[in-house]
């Protein structure tokens, strides 16, 4: 069985929030038709960027609901289920496959909390269960002290275990995950800022949150590698980190308040993040702006 099943440039697409804290269903969609028509080939719903664990298990369905809608099948659509109540989870897994994804995929049990090799294959394990759908696991940086390679041969005998999104930035540990199975896992880039790296030790694509601001900028990146133009690539990497910079500054360390923001200037009705999140105000979003302008992102 090829495990090999997501590629490409996808975007972590953050969740449109009304002033209560509901899903403004009817803002998905154009953001999809935008991200698709430059290039992007899908898309990582109710993730970090999409806020998912703060939000309502209903809240999160509507999402994932209005995403696959939109998106019509053309894309790929993972969608990510973790949470901090285990039986949450499960159930966030059944609603993804009667929804229509592709793909589902888990951060960790509970931040609260240190579990061994064994309690995280047996999660995975239980979780992977409630679906047929093919799952990645999250590798973050608060498994780095764990041995990541050893925890993910386990559970690729999980048949629909298919491989990882790893975003703790370290390429020799994200190498030996691809090593795994005969090079027959599929490891997702996670840092935007360096999907190049990522690429050059063997990722099959990149998931991120910034890909929604900058997405032909990305799927350039993508293609020009494919291609083999290694410094058309390396150039562009850097274009789009002069944006990130940008997005982090005015992120205050967070980008996807900016992220949110700079859609809105792109014409996105997106609103703001899960409370209690600052909001901008209009000499800040003046500042965004300018700075966005400035390299590029925006006009």
């Amino acid at each position: 069985m090829d495990k090999v099943l997501f590629r490409g440039a996808m975007a972590a697409l953050p969740t449109p929030l009304d002033g209560n804290g509901q899903v403004i269903v009817e803002s998905v969609a154009p953001l999809i038709e935008h991200l698709l028509a430059s290039g992007l080939s899908g898309f990582y719903v109710t993730g970090g960027t999409g806020e998912g664990v703060a939000l309502p298990a209903a809240e999160r369905a509507k999402m994932v609901e209005a995403a696959i809608k939109a998106n019509a099948g053309r894309g790929k659509i993972v969608v990510h289920i973790g949470s901090i109540e285990p039986k949450e989870a499960i159930w966030l897994a059944k609603q993804a496959a009667d929804a229509g994804a592709d793909g589902v995929s888990a951060v960790p049990p509970d931040y609260y909390f240190r579990y061994n090799e064994n309690e995280m294959v047996a999660y995975y394990t239980k979780l992977a269960g409630a679906t047929k759908l093919p799952f990645l696991i999250y590798a973050i940086p608060k498994t780095a002290s764990m041995d990541m390679c050893g925890l993910m041969k386990r559970l690729l005998e999980v048949p629909n275990i298919i491989g990882a999104k790893d975003t703790r930035a370290n390429y020799y540990e994200l190498w030996k995950l691809k090593q795994l199975n005969n090079g027959n896992v599929n490891v997702i880039n996670g840092p935007d800022e360096s999907l190049i790296c990522g690429l050059t030790m063997g990722a099959d694509g990149g998931i991120g949150s910034t890909y929604n601001v900058m997405p032909a900028w990305f799927a350039k990146l993508y293609e020009l590698f494919q291609a083999g133009d290694f410094e058309g690539a390396r150039a562009m990497q850097t274009k789009i980190n002069r944006g990130i910079a940008v997005l982090l500054e005015h992120g205050r360390g967070n980008a996807i308040r900016s992220v949110k923001m700079a859609l809105e200037f792109q014409g996105f009705k997106y609103g703001p993040c899960v409370f209690p999140s600052f909001e901008y105000n209009e000499a800040e979003k003046a500042a965004l702006k300018k700075a966005l302008q400035e390299v590029g992102v925006i006009d």
